[in-house]
């Protein structure tokens, strides 16, 4: 495959505003208001993670976030037989398989693909049999990504954690080191045919860089654009983004 279709699109995670809602046991602020916010800021898809524990979306959200949205809804899970039955039941335009730790403050790293392909690829069977666009949530290495692409998902988000982490950390070395194997396992997965995405932990700082590879399709962020939100509102901070992510591509 050479070709390369439409613009960088942009889902937002709306997680970490149920975060806040929970943390007080009430009803607000409400995710799927700033569902519908980051809509007319300009997000091309909302992502929200139905957790095992449901420490930050609930059942509920989904259901009314597939009753509100316009935009494709990302539904983010673990490979279990529950998540399997509310997938199936809700049948969100996309699924994205995510590994899950109980006692985790947030997703620590890849899905391990390669040690689990015979599962995997009956578990995801019935979710594109439904319709529901899978994508798998990867490190940048070739082994998970010809796995992945083994198995029958349509699409690998890759991991930006180290990325994002080692510059945080001034490690400057490594960080360059991320990046380029984010680059050239882009390249590779792209070649194979399976869409790209990528996410986690992006900011201004750091989106550019992986908004510029050509086969990077879709970018999701989350907790740090909740997190300018309480500085700038919801709205002008997926703007900045979005204006970020569309020069870089320029």
């Amino acid at each position: 495959m050479t070709q390369y279709a439409g613009r960088l699109r942009l889902g937002v995670n709306i997680d970490h505003v149920a975060t806040v809602r929970n943390a007080r046991g009430g009803a607000y602020p409400d995710p799927v208001r700033a569902a519908k916010l980051a809509e007319d800021a300009g997000a091309d898809g909302i992502t929200a993670h139905l957790r095992e524990d449901r420490r930050h979306i609930t059942d509920p959200d989904i259901e009314r976030l597939m009753d509100a949205l316009s935009v494709p809804l990302n539904f983010e899970m673990a490979a279990t037989d529950e998540m399997q039955t509310i997938a199936l039941r809700h049948k969100p335009h996309a699924v994205c398989i995510v590994p899950e730790k109980r006692e985790e403050r947030t997703t620590e790293g890849g899905l391990e693909v390669a040690n689990d392909e015979n599962r995997l690829a009956h578990f995801i069977a019935p979710l594109r049999e439904a319709g529901c666009r899978v994508s798998i949530f990867i490190a940048a290495d070739k082994r998970q990504i010809d796995a992945a692409h083994r198995i029958g998902a349509q699409v690998i988000e890759l991991h930006t954690g180290g990325y994002c982490d080692s510059f945080v950390d001034g490690d400057m070395d490594l960080h360059r080191a991320e990046l380029e194997k984010m680059r050239e396992m882009s390249a590779y997965a792209h070649s194979l045919g399976l869409e790209v995405h990528a996410g986690h932990g992006l900011t201004y700082e750091t989106v550019k860089p992986v908004a510029a590879f050509p086969e990077v399709m879709e970018l999701n962020i989350g907790h740090f654009l909740i997190g300018e939100a309480i500085f700038l509102g919801l709205q002008p901070a997926i703007a900045e983004m979005r204006r970020l992510m569309d020069e870089a591509r320029a």
